[in-house]
Formats: structure tokens, C-alpha cells, sequence
């Protein structure tokens, strides 16, 4: 978690599947980031130029 806060910290965007966190009852532990849906995530990846997948 440290990790994500630091990267977050450093003005990288992370973000969540709200669908995912609420299949997994994990919305509301949500501590870095911000929760949105898999087709604006896929349309950010397909627009950016570089991405880090962990």
C-alpha cells in the first residue's frame, strides 16, 4: 500500500473498478485512488502513451 500512496503522491493515476470492489465487498476499504468503470479504465490505457501494470 505504501507503494500506490507514493506513486499516487507522485501524480500517477490510480484508479479501481467500481464493479470489482463491490463483487469483492471492497469499495468502502478503497484507500488509494479512485473507483470508476472498466470501459473509462480501458479508454485511459488505450490513450496513454506509457503504462505500469502490476
Amino acid at each position: 500500500m505504501d507503494h500506490l500512496h507514493t506513486l499516487n503522491s507522485k501524480g500517477v493515476e490510480v484508479m479501481a473498478c467500481g464493479t470489482c470492489l463491490d463483487y469483492y465487498h471492497l469499495k468502502d476499504k478503497l484507500a488509494v485512488g479512485t473507483v470508476t468503470n472498466m470501459y473509462s479504465i480501458l479508454e485511459w490505457l488505450n490513450a496513454s502513451g506509457k503504462v505500469i501494470t502490476l
